[in-house]
């Protein structure tokens, strides 16, 4: 069983700037990485709100982020946490598919996923022509007709994004009215290869190998209609990555991980930032100052342990 001082659990926006905090203070990090180095942050195309940049790919300030973590030290595991156990430590225990650890704190920074609609066909057709992902999946919609379901700043965002691609881009909300920004509502007003249909929810995805329509319901009026169409992107918002830990750290009805004002979660020693914990703001730049936060807090945390071991011995 390997040991470690400390174990960061996630590559987004949090987890990295934990990581680069953590090995400013010569904690030794290692980070965890899951199955998507950078998290959400590294499937968005365009990212125009992260300080000290008026625009940056969201691969590209992955990228940034991780090559600072590793300059100071953090060493990287292309690995995924498969089981946790917080109830006897420290040290905690953690199993991936190809490690066992133990460690003496750890911060849990696994962020979010995109949420389903949960409508017959979605699951048959991801991959097929069902995508949570436009940066991702968007080449292969040249000249196609597509749909986006959703109607916040990732829906707009990713929406604007795939009429680079797809001749026509209708983008479905249940509501009258969106919840985006302005600036993003005034680009998608002002783009000729968007259009919008309000108050209206897809009830079934179709196709043959791959999506060829849809069937949707206006709920003002009850219509039922049914139309062709090579692509379903969803953006209706995440849900955090937090079933791994169910039963071992406190969580809200949401099932957010709840944390002190030092981004301490239940369990003392272990600390958890990002999207993970924060069902408000959700965004890059939040999530990135909780992880500095949660590697501040480690550190204090494994000095007063380190104390008091020396006053015991003493």
């Amino acid at each position: 069983m390997q040991t470690e001082r400390l174990i960061i659990i996630g590559s987004g926006p949090a987890g990295l700037t934990a990581a680069t905090y953590a090995a400013r203070a010569n904690l030794d990090p290692l980070l965890i990485a899951g199955n998507q180095m950078g998290g959400q942050i590294a499937i968005t195309n365009e990212v125009e709100n992260f300080p000290g940049f008026d625009s940056i790919l969201g691969p590209e300030l992955t990228e940034k982020m991780r090559a600072q973590a590793e300059r100071f030290g953090t060493r990287f595991e292309s690995d995924e946490v498969l089981e946790v156990d917080f109830t006897k430590g420290p040290p905690f225990y953690l199993k991936t598919y190809g490690q066992e650890y133990q460690a003496a704190s750890v911060i849990v920074a696994t962020g979010a996923s995109a949420r389903r609609l949960g409508i017959p066909g979605e699951d048959e057709f991801i991959g097929r022509g069902v995508s949570y992902c436009a940066t991702c999946d968007g080449f292969f919609f040249k000249e196609k007709d597509v749909l986006v379901v959703g109607g916040g700043d990732s829906a707009l965002q990713e929406g604007i994004f795939l009429t680079k691609y797809a001749k026509r881009v209708r983008i479905v909300h249940r509501r009258d009215s969106l919840r985006a920004g302005d600036i993003l509502i005034h680009r998608a007003n002002n783009n000729d290869k968007i259009e919008f249909v309000w108050d209206t929810v897809l009830e079934d995805i179709q196709g043959n190998g791959k999506v060829t329509g849809v069937n949707a319901r206006n709920l003002r009026t009850g219509a039922a209609e049914q139309w062709p169409t090579d692509g379903v992107f969803v953006f209706i918002g995440h849900f955090p990555n937090t079933q791994l830990f169910k039963g071992q750290l406190d969580m809200d009805e949401q099932d957010f991980l709840i944390v002190d004002k030092y981004m301490q979660t239940s369990v003392p020693g272990v600390y958890a930032a990002g999207e993970v914990m924060d069902p408000i703001y959700k965004q890059a730049v939040s999530s990135a100052g909780q992880g500095c936060m949660a590697a501040i807090s480690v550190e204090r945390y494994l000095e007063a342990v380190a104390d008091q071991a020396g006053e015991v011995s003493g």
